[in-house]
């Protein structure tokens, strides 16, 4: 069996193991790949508490298998997942959960992650939750070695088939498409399945089903090919292996165009018929009813019980006990909305906690308990977690998640400059990326960060960056009109139309983001002029290298050339161009996601010169010529405002 992986998928930190043969002669139970995260000593207090759990956890699942394919469970420091293919009987997934159970205690038994991914199921568990992640580097395709006769009918066969699987199952009720297709040949049949995690957005079921398919899009006439990723499986065959009536009706997903715009033509057509019948207020509120109590069972099964509880309030002696009176030695940043203090808490965790500088009012703390309540739901693995909160008197607090390694800017521009890999690079690119793609698009309300920068992208212990800053907007003591006008962001990261015009929307954060890509790539501030051999700003500098079909030259001299494959980084620059052209033409944050992990290096747009900033606040579609007046580089205009700007999806 060929294997295919993207060139970024190994990380430093993973073992990674590919098998090709059959664990047992349950052909559900063909392991397809296997990965135990071997960063962590076997004795750090993470992995303590996750081999503590792990068999409860595990025992949690399997008592959720006899009603259903699908189980989650969460005990302290471990998050876990397991669900099997739909066309499996309940004996058949259950034995396929006790191989996978098994495979992974036997070989993973110190280990502060693990997944086991088989024909038939899957099981992962993380140290931290995971739930809504689609896809990440790692994710593989698996061709066979036996070709079919009739190669060229064939192959279109199956890429019709795959591309019409990876379009409906986004659509389906429970993420999961059976389907066959018929050849010109006689006898020529292909078989084909997708299936998405149930934890994951339709949005982000489709990007994953996209690398999926261009992890296997080279397969045919191979007689049999499957796509791994963490959300994700796509496999097809000349053989069947799953029955006939458990087929999947495609027809009628495939015509089913937008998804919401077609149930909102249905809901209409519905509506003007009950308006005729005179039942229409009876039944929505049934409806409603019915609704929201699905909707709050649905959140407690996928979610857990932690998910859904308010706001923890901090005792403001612990708080300040634990920063040591808010000492100077425990600052470890500031910013527009204040100060933050690292501190430790009395069971030994440490939390970053931030000193909110804002003016009192009659209406502060209704805002302040109202917006804290909103960031206490925003849950994912790229965003700074919010644990809780604090207010006595005139002082409110905020307690985050502690970021181990500070920020971004100290390791592009700081005392630890030239450290990072290129692997680690790319995960900080991808990581923010998807951070940004679920405030845009998959949280209840848009949130538009405004100011995306490198210092407002913070690091883990392992390198995995975390957004700060994100919704303090309604904080501030302005009314809503002075919010929406009040300028905000860093120069240098900001897009024109919002600092010349001050139009606002999720393309604003799109543009910063190219920039802090160029900056992640080169090592050089988005706001330092470069004076030799001209003079000219990052965003000059990139667009006249890729002009001059000389993109490479822009890469930090720091990185190790061994450490990554030209083509990818020259696709990734080209990304970065691509969020800072015009607002109509900046991709969305899920198609930033999509063409990052997307093999093909032809990004099939058309680049055109960035729009940049002048000192008359005049947008110029040529970038001006060695203008070092120019607000993006002036370094008399880098203070910053961090505010957010929230508007209902």
């Amino acid at each position: 069996m060929q294997f295919k992986t993207p060139t970024h998928s190994f990380s430093l930190i993973t073992l990674l193991l590919f098998f090709s043969n059959p664990t047992s002669s349950d052909p559900q139970t063909n392991l397809l790949t296997k990965d135990c995260n071997l960063f962590d000593a076997p004795d750090s207090p993470s992995v303590r508490l996750i081999s503590a759990n792990l068999n409860a956890t595990l025992s949690d699942l399997r008592s959720q298998l006899s009603s259903s394919h699908f189980a989650t469970a969460q005990r302290p420091g471990i998050y876990a997942l397991f669900q099997c293919r739909d066309y499996l009987s309940a004996s058949d997934c259950l034995s396929c959960f006790s191989s996978a159970a098994s495979e992974m205690q036997r070989n993973c038994p110190s280990a502060s992650s693990s997944r086991v991914i088989y024909d038939g199921c899957f099981l992962r568990y993380e140290g931290e939750a995971f739930f809504d992640q689609a896809t990440q580097p790692g994710n593989a395709g698996f061709c066979g070695n036996r070709t079919v006769l009739d190669g060229i009918d064939f192959n279109r066969t199956a890429h019709m088939l795959l591309t019409d699987l990876c379009t409906a199952t986004p659509r389906s009720r429970g993420f999961f498409v059976a389907a066959k297709r018929e050849g010109v040949g006689v006898g020529d049949v292909v078989y084909g399945v997708a299936q998405c995690a149930l934890t994951v957005s339709e949005s982000g079921c489709g990007e994953c089903l996209t690398v999926a398919y261009g992890n296997i899009e080279s397969c045919p006439p191979n007689a049999d090919g499957r796509a791994v990723d963490v959300g994700c499986f796509l496999r097809y065959s000349d053989t069947a292996f799953f029955s006939d009536n458990q087929t999947t009706d495609l027809a009628a997903l495939l015509r089913r165009k937008g998804g919401l715009g077609r149930r909102k033509k249905d809901i209409i057509a519905i509506v003007a018929a009950l308006l005729l019948s005179g039942m229409l207020v009876l039944i929505v509120l049934l409806l409603l009813r019915r609704f929201k109590k699905n909707k709050m069972s649905l959140q407690a099964e996928i979610l857990g019980a932690t998910e859904l509880r308010g706001t923890v309030n901090f005792n403001y002696q612990e708080l300040k006990s634990a920063t040591r009176n808010f000492s100077e030695e425990n600052k470890v940043g500031g910013g527009g909305f204040g100060d933050v203090y690292m501190g430790v808490m009395r069971d030994g965790k440490t939390v970053a906690v931030k000193k909110l500088a804002i003016t009192q009012s009659e209406q502060t703390k209704g805002d302040f308990e109202k917006e804290v309540k909103l960031m206490s739901n925003v849950h994912h693995r790229n965003l700074v977690r919010l644990l809780g909160c604090c207010s006595k008197g005139t002082e409110y607090l905020l307690v985050y998640e502690y970021a181990a390694n500070n920020n971004l800017a100290k390791f592009l521009f700081g005392e630890r400059r030239g450290t990072l890999c290129w692997k680690q690079r790319f995960d900080i690119i991808i990581g923010t990326a998807r951070g940004l793609a679920y405030l845009h698009e998959e949280f209840h309300v848009c949130i538009i960060h405004r100011d995306i920068k490198s210092n407002n992208i913070l690091l883990d212990e392992e390198f995995q960056p975390k957004i700060a800053d994100f919704g303090l907007a309604r904080l501030l003591p302005a009314n809503n009109h002075q919010l929406v006008t009040r300028f905000a962001g860093t120069l240098g990261y900001m897009a024109p139309e919002y600092a010349i015009r001050g139009q606002v929307s999720e393309k604003v954060d799109v543009y910063s983001y190219g920039m802090v890509v160029l900056e992640i790539i080169s090592g050089r501030k988005s706001s330092d002029i470069k004076h030799e051999p001209v003079t000219e700003y990052l965003i000059e500098w990139a667009w006249r290298l890729y002009e001059e079909d000389s993109l490479m030259e822009l890469v930090d001299e720091s990185l190790n050339p061994d450490e990554y494959e030209t083509n990818e980084v020259k696709k990734v620059i080209e990304i970065a161009l691509m969020c800072t052209q015009a607002a109509t033409t900046r991709p969305a944050m899920s198609q930033v996601v999509v063409l990052l992990l997307n093999k093909d290096d032809d990004l099939g747009h058309t680049l055109t010169r960035p729009n940049f900033i002048n000192v008359a606040n005049t947008i110029q579609n040529t970038i001006p010529q060695r203008d070092t007046s120019t607000l993006a580089g002036s370094p008399s205009s880098n203070a910053t405002m961090s505010v957010s700007q929230f508007s209902p999806r």
